[in-house]
């Protein structure tokens, strides 16, 4: 007998999101990359030679590092050339941005276009507000959504009914996970990214994008994906598992303080890069 979500211990659930290595629906490439990101002291020159050592993943990431999510466009032409100039962080996480590119247009239409716009977006928001590293800002918005893919593979038709839940009632997503699952796509998505010894900026912004306010050592960040988030659904880029856009979160639009022509340049300069940033799982 299945066991009702709404009833699962949060710790089961929790197991059940970081044993994405065990479910058969994942890619080879992702289990391996799993199982190298989560090395206590992993280097750039590991990282370096796990990307060489897979043609068709050395394609994608140069070609995501040189499209427009990064800001480099055509200028970077090797492996070790972009692992040096991003850093550790950043490899991580743009390496799990190709390698769930495929699940996330398996698992729900439109959700990895939503998450390009949002890396893009928040790039843009990041270096309006001149902050040192937009590119990790970029990763986190690449990657805000991931709880949605682990949740969809592991739980397709609870997911399934959570999105026909907020489609009917005209609620958040997030409110409608709760009542499927005890937890949301961004608590699970926390997880993954704690398991997978990303910093911990990065974790609280995949945790707390919908709740900003909660980051304690990220909040700036927290807030720039936020409101990435909500614009370009309020845009229409892409789908992101619902109808509904959600109002900006108060304290996140008061810490940025984005103006009006902020506001119009940033969904000016995502729609200008998606085209070139689709390219990238092609």
């Amino acid at each position: 007998m299945k066991v009702s979500m709404n009833k699962m211990d949060p710790k089961i659930l929790r197991h059940k999101v970081e044993s994405i290595n065990t479910l058969p629906t994942v890619p080879g490439v992702l289990k391996r990359l799993s199982a190298i990101i989560e090395k206590p002291r992993i280097t750039i020159v590991e990282i370096s030679a796990f990307i060489s050592n897979d043609p068709a993943l050395t394609t994608k990431v140069l070609k995501m590092v040189n499209s427009a999510i990064y800001g480099f466009p055509g200028r970077i032409a090797s492996v070790s050339h972009a692992t040096m100039l991003l850093g550790l962080n950043v490899i991580k996480g743009l390496l799990l941005g190709v390698s769930v590119f495929e699940l996330m247009q398996k698992t729900m239409n439109g959700l990895y276009e939503h998450s390009l716009a949002c890396a893009i977006a928040s790039r843009v928001i990041a270096q309006k507000k001149n902050l040192k590293e937009p590119e990790e800002v970029s990763v986190a918005g690449l990657l805000h959504d991931i709880g949605k893919v682990i949740l969809v593979l592991e739980f397709a038709q609870e997911y399934e009914a959570a999105m026909k839940d907020a489609l009917e009632r005209k609620i958040a997503i997030v409110e409608a996970e709760k009542t499927q699952f005890s937890a949301t796509h961004a608590d699970a998505g926390g997880w993954l990214a704690e398991k997978w010894r990303f910093p911990r900026n990065l974790i609280e912004v995949i945790e707390f994008h919908h709740r900003p306010a909660l980051a304690k050592n990220a909040p700036l960040e927290a807030a720039i994906v936020h409101v990435a988030d909500m614009l370009v659904r309020a845009r229409g880029f892409g789908f992101a598992g619902e109808d509904f856009v959600p109002e900006v979160n108060p304290v996140a639009f008061e810490l940025l303080k984005l103006s009006d022509q902020d506001i119009k340049d940033v969904l000016r300069e995502t729609e200008d890069n998606m085209e070139s940033a689709e390219d990238i799982s092609s």
